[in-house]
């Protein structure tokens, strides 16, 4: 991540802070990266380095007549400096600091066969009470693991399955 994506999401997240609209802002962040993505002409108009920039504001103003002040704000001002491009980024990291703000921690958690929901839910509240926050998790299925699992919160990956500790045993046996 930038320094600038941490930059830009900071200041627009205690700005919706300090106006009591995290969650309003939040809201309609993801609505406008979801548009974005579903809308090539708003895309180019938006991310066009060829398209005028007081014709980028326009479209901008125009798009967010009745979005939050401090949110049209923040992406007037990204229009404004040519940072449109990152909205995506910036996002992202403003979901990070969402999620920091409201102790939950998002977890991808993969296994090598099907959860029941019992299972899964018992995992999470280890991990709930491990880490004294709440969990958001994500579950897939990765048969290539053989047995076991491996979470992934953030950059930090623990690796419990029959796989990962084949390939640490080989790696192990290769190094001496």
């Amino acid at each position: 991540m930038a320094v600038a994506h941490r930059i830009y999401a900071t200041a627009l997240f205690d700005a919706a802070k300090d106006r009591n609209a995290l969650a309003e802002v939040r809201e309609e962040f993801a609505s406008f990266v979801e548009a974005l993505d579903s809308s090539s002409e708003l895309r180019n108009l938006l991310l066009n380095p060829q398209v005028d920039a007081r014709a980028k504001r326009t479209g901008l103003q125009a798009a967010l007549a009745g979005a939050n002040e401090v949110f049209r704000n923040f992406l007037l001002v990204c229009a404004q400096k040519g940072r449109l491009a990152e909205v995506e980024e910036f996002q992202r990291e403003f979901e990070r600091l969402v999620a920091r703000e409201e102790k939950v921690i998002r977890v991808e958690l993969t296994t090598a066969q099907e959860l029941s929901d019992a299972e899964a839910s018992d995992i999470i509240a280890q991990i709930e009470k491990v880490s004294g926050r709440r969990v958001e998790a994500t579950r897939s299925v990765d048969p290539h693991l053989i047995g076991g699992m491996v979470l992934q919160a953030g950059s930090m990956r623990v690796d419990a399955s029959v796989r990962g500790r084949l390939n640490k045993l080989r790696e192990e046996l290769v190094a001496r």
